[in-house]
């Protein structure tokens, strides 16, 4: 299987201080891994450098054998990644349909992708003309991911989707994440403290500890050390 995503010997953090210590992971194409660990541990700060929110300041970020270090955000997005960070950021003011086309504006089919994100979501595509503050917790959530999807990438940074959710909904946003890799091959680097759940959807999955990766391998062997399952 082929890697969608090399990352090696990397280091960052904000000031004189490190946050990620030497971090090496792979990604390959099509699947799902997810990045557990508690609060502190460097998870949120590992998909802000990935992304380019974040300078590292040692190691390699290779997309597809392209080094990113130098790549600016939104040049990542045509590349074909897509970050959706914690906290559900939405443009509270505009329209559900106007969020969702921020997206992809440069997009030539943004139509048909916003059209497609409707098929995922039809909560929003009842909603596609309220305002983003009239969302709730989940709809903004999906309304996040959506647009992250509109612009159709073919690598989904996903920070914490789970956070402040009913049982239900989170269950319903992993079961898409499976349906997205199934149907269009979409790679998910997933961070989550809700271990459970994603393990329920990971190919696989490392574990982080004060800024380094302590633990790396199949979701079925995290399974079994976390859950007894």
């Amino acid at each position: 299987m082929t890697e969608i995503l090399q990352v090696r010997g990397l280091v960052a953090g904000y000031g004189a201080a490190p946050v990620l210590r030497d971090i090496d992971l792979t990604v390959p194409t099509g699947s799902i891994v997810t990045v557990l660990g508690a609060n502190g541990a460097g998870k949120t700060t590992l998909l802000r450098t990935l992304s380019g929110l974040l300078r590292p300041t040692a190691g390699q970020i290779l997309l597809d054998g392209k080094d990113l270090r130098r790549v600016k955000v939104e040049r990542l997005v045509r590349l074909g990644m897509a970050h959706v960070p914690e906290g559900r950021g939405v443009v509270a003011e505009l329209t559900v349909d106007e969020n969702l086309r921020l997206g992809g504006l440069w997009r030539n089919d943004v139509n048909a992708a916003v059209a497609e994100v409707y098929e995922l979501f039809e909560p929003l595509a009842q909603r596609k003309r309220n305002a983003g503050h009239l969302l709730s917790g989940g709809e903004r959530q999906m309304l996040a991911i959506g647009r992250a999807l509109v612009a159709r990438p073919r690598l989904l940074l996903l920070d914490e989707p789970s956070l402040g959710l009913a049982p239900k909904i989170t269950a319903q946003i992993m079961a898409l994440l499976q349906k997205l890799r199934t149907q269009t091959g979409l790679t998910v680097l997933l961070v989550e403290q809700n271990a459970r759940s994603a393990l329920s959807v990971a190919d696989s999955g490392v574990v982080m500890s004060l800024g380094r990766i302590a633990t790396a391998t199949t979701a079925q062997e995290l399974r079994n050390a976390y859950l007894g399952s």
